[in-house]
């Protein structure tokens, strides 16, 4: 490490200049790399809804579907409408009555059941089928187009045009988020260390280190909105310890070493043994969420340790380039530490010590409960502003036709005519169902042959299956709408085996399911790897029960806020921010106990090993959380999708609550473990402990 550190010295300068030409290749692929904006997309290959869609898409070029309603237009106005549409690129088929029936036919010689489902007094409603995917850039395209063919009497929903305002909307609100973050953290760095120039220097490595990691995304061939919105959040977040703890590091070996050089060189030297073990645990955090069926987790995995990588090596070499670089003009801009040497509050802490133990296990129920019960949400639109065209789109759907969702139905094409009547008629009487038309159940001794449109039969049948339109009341991801769609395959598959129920609704609740043992799964392999990672670098089978134990609480604390606040919160919140909690804050946990092991292994007694390890541990713990929840809360408060706010938010309280608990508590646990520590510990053996 002695060697590495003479090495970044010396060549510092052309550090530098390759730091800055990597940036092109970098910024060139972040520009190419795709984002993909629909959640739904990362549920697993081999479910019915998936293969479903597959289906639509191979057999029909129907990849995505929406229903849109227009209000106040006469049937010829519809119609000439309708055959716009149908020429926007991407639209592969356009859904309304006149699919069915001759536009010739007399309204009052229409099917009721036709003429409602597609009618009310004052608009009429239409299913637009596009031939990509629902998150393609071609239907995002194409719902642009439909909106700019149409008026504002056109009102487009369903989940390729959430899809579309989502994308719109982050990628107008994504480059605020990355300057309040560097803003903020600059304004924070700038007050709690002791130079005004120092932190620039922090956030332009960082800054290096984030196009890298989100530059070399384009291996991953697309990143999702949500990891593309938060990496550099979080990103800037995370890794700010690892410049604290060089600077702190450099600062000290100054009064040491006879040069900056070779202070320079001791403190890269150091700096590298303590963050490698600190951005271990990191990592593990952030590697447990690609253990998710729901591969998001994946995808944010994979980024965020690609991340923290990233972020160390700069740490360890653009930093101390750019330090050396600037020396002169950071030491013109040095002023006093605004904070204090903490020396009274370690003592009043290491004073309440029994009290803070005390307060946390009255806490422990209570969190735990509310951990458990918080309330999440799964309707995507619930995300988004109200004023946003697609979610518009979704309350006059629900207050015209009393319809939330639209599904497709895929059954064999050879099954016989009774019994499609007979499954329609079934799926009729489960509640909640508004509608279910197939050509079937429409054209049965109701309407002559000669008036059923010739493009009918190419429209809803494919050489191996024909479609089925089904629409909903329930809200997607409603207790009600999965029990719908549950019931509903049931009986599909009572006629067809092989049937299959696709749309937003049924993923959802496939969503829904997936993830809540995503959520168990993930938690585990959090605690599991990072509890083994700490015992491997203490050689301790109790130190990793403790820290991990304190890192949970402070989740506890932080999750069951919601459900004392009655805050719903999205569901991806509830399953990652426990995992970045863990890895991002337990770190704080690590150097304060790593400083009072080295106190107790150089003959410090028990509390002169505690009080040490506080009193050098707050400054830099309170720096780090501090900066983590100012890069997180700045975000929050700003973003108008709840699915970054409601993340960030938690991850702001999140940073606080877990430095509060390692300050306050974790004195109390070492004072109290502190023999059964010792005599446990396998480094400690030849050590001369006193007790």
């Amino acid at each position: 490490m002695e060697r590495f550190g003479k090495f970044v010295v010396r060549f510092r300068h052309l550090i530098l200049i390759v730091a800055i030409a990597l940036l092109v290749p970098a910024a060139i692929g972040y520009v190419e790399t795709r984002v993909n904006y629909d959640l739904l997309y990362y549920l697993p290959d081999g479910i019915d809804t998936m293969d479903g869609q597959d289906i639509l898409m191979d057999d029909f070029g129907a990849g995505a579907f929406s229903m849109i309603v227009l209000k106040d237009m006469d049937y010829k106005s519809v119609s000439e409408l309708k055959s716009k549409i149908e020429n926007v690129e991407h639209v592969s088929k356009v859904i309304w009555y006149d699919s069915f029936v001759d536009l010739d036919i007399p309204v009052e010689m229409m099917p009721s059941e036709l003429k409602d489902a597609f009618n009310t007094e004052d608009s009429t409603l239409m299913m637009v089928i596009f031939d990509d995917t629902s998150s393609g850039d071609g239907t995002m395209e194409a719902i642009g187009n439909i909106r700019k063919v149409a008026d504002k009497q056109c009102f487009i929903s369903g989940i390729s045009a959430i899809v579309t305002d989502t994308k719109n909307l982050s990628e107008k609100e994504t480059p605020i988020y990355v300057v309040l973050a560097v803003v903020i953290s600059i304004a924070v760095m700038c007050i709690l260390m002791d130079s005004f120039l120092v932190p620039i220097f922090f956030l332009l490595s960082i800054g290096m280190a984030i196009v890298y990691n989100l530059g070399s995304n384009i291996v991953m061939g697309e990143i999702s909105y949500v990891t593309k919105a938060l990496a550099a959040v979080l990103q800037l977040g995370v890794t700010m310890d690892y410049s604290i703890f060089m600077w702190h590091s450099y600062e000290e070996q100054r009064g040491i070493c006879d040069s900056k050089e070779a202070a320079m060189a001791k403190a890269i030297s150091s700096t590298i043994v303590s963050v490698v073990g600190s951005s271990i645990t990191t990592v593990a955090g952030f590697i447990a969420l690609c253990f998710m069926s729901f591969t998001l987790g994946l995808d944010l995995g994979i980024v965020m340790a690609k991340g923290v990588l990233f972020g160390v090596i700069g740490c360890v070499t653009i930093l101390p380039s750019m330090i050396l670089t600037f020396d002169k003009a950071i030491n013109k801009t040095k002023h006093k530490p605004i904070m204090p040497e903490f020396k009274r509050l370690s003592a009043r802490i290491m004073k309440l010590a029994p009290l803070f133990v005390v307060i946390m296990l009255v806490l422990a129920a209570p969190a735990i409960y509310g951990y458990n019960n918080t309330n999440v949400y799964y309707d995507l639109t619930l995300s988004l502003p109200k004023d946003l065209d697609s979610v518009v789109a979704t309350d006059v759907l629900q207050d015209e036709y009393s319809l939330s969702s639209a599904s497709i139905v895929l059954i064999n094409r050879n099954l016989e005519t009774n019994k499609i009547i007979n499954m329609v008629n079934d799926m009729k009487t489960v509640d909640g169902v508004s509608n279910v038309l197939c050509m079937e159940s429409v054209t049965e001794g109701k309407v002559p042959d000669s008036f059923i449109p010739e493009s009918l039969s190419n429209e809803l049948k494919s050489d191996e299956y024909e479609m089925v339109v089904l629409t909903s009341e329930y809200k997607t991801g409603s207790d009600e709408a999965n029990d719908q769609c549950n019931k509903l395959e049931e009986i599909i598959k009572n006629y067809d085996p092989n049937g299959k129920l696709v749309g937003e609704a049924a993923c959802t609740r496939d969503l829904i399911k997936i993830t809540n043992t995503d959520f168990k799964r993930v938690s585990a392999v959090s605690i599991g790897v990072i509890f083994l990672i700490i015992a491997i670098i203490y050689l301790s089978p109790v130190l990793p029960v403790l820290l991990v134990a304190l890192i949970e609480f402070a989740i506890f604390v932080n999750m069951a806020v919601p459900y004392y606040t009655g805050t719903t919160i999205p569901f991806i919140a509830s399953i990652v921010i426990g995992t970045i909690q863990l890895g991002a804050t337990v770190d704080y946990a690590i150097l304060m106990t790593t400083r009072y092991r080295t106190e107790r292994y150089a003959g410090k007694t028990k509390k002169e090993a505690v009080n040490i390890a506080l009193t050098t541990s707050i400054p830099s713990i309170i720096a780090s959380a501090i900066s983590f929840f100012g890069a997180t809360f700045g975000v929050g408060v700003y973003s108008s999708i709840d699915m970054i706010s409601s993340l960030c938010l938690l991850m702001a309280r999140g940073a606080l609550i877990s430095m509060v608990s390692v300050i306050c508590i974790l004195p109390a646990l070492l004072s109290i473990f502190d023999k059964i520590i010792m005599k446990t510990s396998l480094s400690s053996r030849k050590k001369k402990i006193v007790y």
